[in-house]
């Protein structure tokens, strides 16, 4: 009996807003390119950028990585990785989109239109700031799981819903802020900094000229600050096998609902907030 383990699988997810030229061609290189070397996740691509989850050898993988650290605007491409015992996605998919991420409104320029990046370790005295508006830009099944003290939910089931709800509130912050004699002051965050880049971007482009959007999302904040000093409370959803995690990385207490898929804290005596179902998950 052999006493060799199996090597850990390496997963990747990254994102970067770049102009890109020639998607289609781009997409069937990365296809063979990952198919040739047993990759499996899934891969976005559109004129605006490239947005992934791989996972796959870890030479496969930083293979992969280099080829989209070559193209135009990419070269500080910088993923979040992390070590699994399996592979966690059945197939590999490239597919080419209008965006990356979706938010269904033309002309937002998350290249070069975003907010200004804070990284983690000043983000609490930003939040900290009773001028500051602080807004949760994910979906509300994450905000159930975990949030920043203070943060604005917007209830918003998908990023498509976000443009509509920023403008039904966006008068209201002008006024508050010209009653105290200020510009409003505007804070968002995400999981990884994706969406962000985005609604940042289109803040902006709805004329709010202080934004701003914590740099590497809630995962670059929980691996960073020690929980004595955070703001940050619950856990935070992933889209990958883990579901939730916790400061330092630590896998959370999360699972998927076996009826509807959403997630819900296992043990915290809650049921799943969508459909009231409390069964023990059937698997991720």
């Amino acid at each position: 009996m052999s006493d060799c383990q199996p090597a850990p699988v390496r997963v990747a997810a990254f994102y970067r807003f770049a102009p890109l030229a020639e998607v289609q061609a781009l997409a069937e290189d990365l296809r063979a390119q990952g198919s040739r070397d047993g990759l499996v996740g899934s891969v976005i691509l559109a004129e605006e950028g490239v947005n992934g989850t791989i996972a796959g050898a870890s030479d496969a993988v930083d293979g992969l990585l280099d080829r989209l650290r070559a193209l135009p605007g990419c070269a500080d491409l910088a993923p979040r990785v992390h070590q699994a015992e399996r592979l966690p996605f059945a197939r590999w998919k490239v597919k080419v989109k209008p965006e990356i991420v979706t938010m269904g409104c033309e002309g937002i320029d998350a290249a070069h239109g975003a907010g200004i990046h804070v990284p983690p370790a000043q983000w609490n005295a930003l939040i900290a700031d009773p001028d500051t508006i602080l807004i949760d830009a994910r979906n509300d099944y994450e905000v159930a799981l975990g949030h920043f003290a203070g943060a604005i939910d917007p209830g918003t089931q998908g990023f498509g819903d976000f443009p509509e709800w920023f403008d039904a509130q966006a008068d209201e912050w002008r006024q508050e802020a010209e009653a105290r004699g200020r510009r409003p002051r505007i804070a968002m965050y995400c999981t990884g900094g994706i969406r962000c880049e985005k609604s940042t971007a289109y803040a902006r482009a709805r004329g709010f000229d202080e934004v701003y959007h914590l740099e590497g999302g809630i995962l670059a904040y929980l691996a960073e600050i020690e929980e004595e000093e955070s703001l940050w409370r619950g856990e935070c959803f992933l889209f990958d096998e883990r579901v939730s995690i916790a400061h330092g990385e630590r896998t959370g207490a999360a699972a998927l609902c076996p009826d509807c898929g959403q997630p819900y804290l296992v043990g915290s005596g809650q049921d799943c907030g969508r459909c009231g179902g409390a069964g023990e998950p059937g698997g991720i």
